[in-house]
């Protein structure tokens, strides 16, 4: 399937948190917001219905996304615009926003679509391209990068603690063309009980071959540098993440900046009910700050 084709497929997107999205933006009439990775529209929707003559400015990598979001939210007219890329590359230019949201996390939508390589349920090749202008895929570094720099990225961001001998097995055994043959070498180089284990053995794998390939945590550095810059004096700026990596940055950048104020002393977690109709939400955190007054930044 081409990129092209794949865009007529539906796009759902159930957002997490939405009670606790909608209150942490502080949203009120009139306001301007910027949902930094729109998806399918999902949290952009929420924002638009939440107080009268709202607006939004949309961004996502995904072009994919981006025309779902456009379909989504066609009854809204102009009240949002759309921007095809990355958040760490947007450049506003001098407008201010009342609020920005950023959702880490990838659509369940962008993982049980086999061709974009994300998920190892599927045969599919090894892509992983969140934005697919550009050029380095999964199977590139699978098939090229030298052992330790495998091992060392499935350690970093992967967390996973049999990352030598998973990049070992790789090297002798490569190339491989599609998810499920990296997968299934994975299996059997880790001992019985680790292949059986709670999740599968290749899943730690995956995160950190995804984060690689998509640059996903110097973006997320380079976003929460600017963001606040972004924003309006008692503007918010509203992260969820869903994996330790990315809510250690979003907790030690915000506490960092001057020019905000950090307003979750703990990150807000989805209640039981919300993680038990929407399983994908069970590893979401979510945390707010605000913009200072100029006066005190």
């Amino acid at each position: 399937m081409t990129v092209d084709q794949s865009l007529d497929l539906p796009f759902s997107h159930v957002p997490v948190l939405p009670q606790e999205v909608v209150e942490g933006l502080a949203i009120h009439p009139g306001g301007h917001y910027l949902d930094a990775t729109v998806g399918g529209g999902g949290h952009s929707r929420l924002i638009l219905e939440a107080a009268a003559d709202v607006k939004v400015t949309a961004l996502d990598q995904d072009q994919w996304a981006i025309a779902a979001a456009q379909k989504n939210l066609a009854e809204f007219g102009d009240r949002v615009q759309f921007h095809h890329t990355n958040f760490a590359a947007f450049d506003p230019k001098d407008l201010k926003f009342d609020g920005i949201l950023a959702d880490l996390g990838v659509s369940s939508t962008q993982f049980d679509v086999a061709e974009r390589g994300f998920s190892f349920r599927h045969t599919a090749p090894l892509d992983m391209r969140m934005d697919q202008r550009q050029t380095l895929t999964a199977a590139d570094i699978i098939n090229h990068w030298e052992e330790v720099k495998l091992a060392n990225t499935f350690y970093t961001y992967g967390e996973e603690r049999l990352s030598r001998r998973i990049a070992r097995q790789i090297v002798g055994q490569r190339p491989f063309e599609t998810t499920t043959e990296l997968a299934d070498a994975i299996a059997r180089c880790v001992p019985k009980a680790y292949r059986y284990g709670r999740i599968h053995p290749a899943t730690r794998v995956f995160q950190a071959l995804r984060i690689a390939v998509n640059q996903e945590l110097d973006v997320l550095e380079s976003f929460l540098a600017k963001a606040p810059t972004w924003l309006k004096p008692d503007g918010r700026l509203v992260v969820i993440s869903f994996h330790s990596l990315e809510d250690r940055i979003v907790k030690h950048r915000l506490r960092e900046n001057e020019l905000v104020r950090v307003l979750t002393k703990k990150p807000i977690l989805p209640t039981d009910a919300e993680m038990s109709e929407n399983s994908r939400s069970r590893s979401a955190k979510l945390r707010i700050a605000e913009r200072k007054p100029s006066d005190d930044a």
